[in-house]
């Protein structure tokens, strides 16, 4: 039990669950209506959007976190207990902090290692405007399957990719959507997935149980979208390979180091020792093959590498497209991302502490009557908490321990909970600018959610797909009884 006696906590691995008797529902929503409202205003109403400066997104979520928390001490709930939940939270995205400081390290020394460019020069002459964005959605789908992970696709083939389409005037919303949706996707097939293994052990059910009767709903939606994905035109590469040529020294080999990388990955070696060694091998390759770019870039060489790794790198070329694709920003450019999500995270923990989360998810179940309501509320509740909660491990862990009973009762098999979750939960976090996977590939790929948000088919037609087949009942599977 918590300090406080009107607070009870349900331990899920490491994540707590808790109610609070005191709050009504009303109140649990005040934080979240200023929050919405806030955004709304500055998004609507302020023309550059910076309603309270370059950080007006983080200082919004923290005046929204600081409502909650006077809800919660007028609610009985004591800052000692809304301080735990807090950190909890934030020690959740120290990982994932790290690995976004070392995908700019890796961006920056990839760039002046000649890895980026040469990615770009060789993917110009493949790939053609015409089967661009299905070969990016079938790229991000291989490399995902295999690493089990959307960020590590986004973080090495993705960032090549957004390169490409740009230099074939493909505008880069539509890129970064297609990699993202075969991302997705690739992430909730492979049996590597964090959160492919997290779903089936909230529900009840196996793995391999869990991702065979997610097919049902993945396979028509990714089939869907690459039936939506057209581009047409003739680009004129030749003098972007040229102007390549002229500034790095192209080889295949360079491919090497996002081949081991990758490697590391599906070996399943931590991903911050992966992408760590991303960057020391991408130092090397850029002494190996780039000498004659390194001495034009700093004092020594040493400068050069520190600068890519910690602030900035700049490739000058004759050719503006290529200019704005050779930069790099480090580590630092890194901070406005890593900022978001701290401010996030807060606010997450502190609805969490004052059981306005529980109060909402609770009340979404208890509205359902029937067994496709059933179905609404849990995606209405995965899809919310990922706004709320802007974490998607929240948005699968707390539906998931909160529906579980419901669904065994309606005589509903685990697995129809289990995609469930990963449909609405999974999926759709990278929708939500401030979430956690939001924030991370749209810095990452270098373009923003509401850029790439109506590209991302996969993402947003996912949990549209499972009310569509509860709807219609198809292919929902009942308990056995025995």
């Amino acid at each position: 039990m918590s300090d406080n006696e009107n607070l009870s906590e349900i331990q899920i691995k490491d994540q707590k669950i808790i109610t609070n008797t005191e709050l009504n529902l009303l109140e649990a929503l005040i934080p979240v209506v200023a929050l919405m409202s806030m955004l709304a205003y500055n998004i609507f109403f302020v023309e550059s959007q910076e309603l309270l400066g370059a950080y007006t997104n983080q200082f919004i979520l923290l005046i929204a976190a600081g409502i909650a928390v006077v809800v919660g001490l007028l609610n009985k709930v004591t800052i000692q207990v809304m301080s735990n939940e807090t950190l909890e939270n934030l020690k959740k995205v120290l990982t994932p902090i790290i690995i976004l400081t070392l995908v700019g390290a890796l961006s920056g020394t990839w760039l002046f290692s000649g890895i980026i460019p040469a990615m770009v020069y060789y993917g110009l002459q493949i790939l053609s405007p015409e089967i661009f964005l299905p070969a990016s959605v079938l790229i991000s789908i291989v490399i995902s399957l295999a690493t089990g992970s959307s960020w590590t696709t986004t973080a090495t083939v993705g960032i090549a990719l957004i390169g490409i389409g740009t230099a074939l005037g493909i505008p880069t919303g539509m890129v970064a959507g297609a990699v993202i949706s075969g991302a997705y996707f690739g992430d909730k097939m492979s049996p590597l997935s964090d959160t492919t293994n997290l779903a089936p052990a909230m529900a009840g059910t196996d793995l391999f149980t869990h991702i065979r009767y997610m097919t049902f709903t993945t396979v028509p939606t990714i089939v869907i979208m690459s039936l939506n994905l057209e581009t047409t035109g003739q680009a004129d590469i030749g003098y972007l390979l040229v102007g390549i040529d002229e500034v790095f020294n192209i080889t295949p080999l360079l491919f090497i180091v996002p081949a081991v990388v990758v490697g590391l990955i599906v070996l399943k070696t931590n991903p911050i020792i992966a992408l760590l060694a991303g960057v020391l091998l991408a130092a090397v390759f850029a002494f190996i093959f780039q000498s004659d770019l390194l001495a034009t870039l700093g004092e020594s060489n040493f400068s050069t590498i520190s600068a890519a790794i910690f602030t900035e790198t700049a490739i000058k070329t004759d050719l503006d497209l290529l200019n704005e694709l050779f930069t790099a920003n480090g580590m630092m450019g890194m901070l406005w991302t890593i900022l978001l999500i701290i401010a996030a995270m807060i606010f997450g923990g502190i609805m969490d502490g004052i059981g306005a989360l529980a109060k909402i998810t609770c009340t979404l179940l208890k509205m359902a009557k029937s067994i496709f309501g059933l179905f609404s509320s849990t995606v209405l509740s995965c899809m919310g908490l990922n706004i709320i909660a802007s974490d998607q491990y929240l948005a699968i862990v707390i539906p998931g321990k909160m529906y579980e009973k419901a669904f065994a009762d309606r005589d509903l098999a685990p697995e129809n909970l289990s995609r469930t979750l990963e449909d609405s939960g999974t999926v759709t976090s990278v929708l939500v600018p401030w979430n956690t996977c939001g924030a991370y590939q749209s810095t990452t790929l270098g373009v923003g959610v509401g850029d790439y948000f109506a590209y991302a088919i996969f993402n947003w037609l996912s949990p549209i797909m499972t009310l569509i087949i509860a709807g219609f009942n198809i292919k929902i599977k009942q308990l056995v009884k025995k």
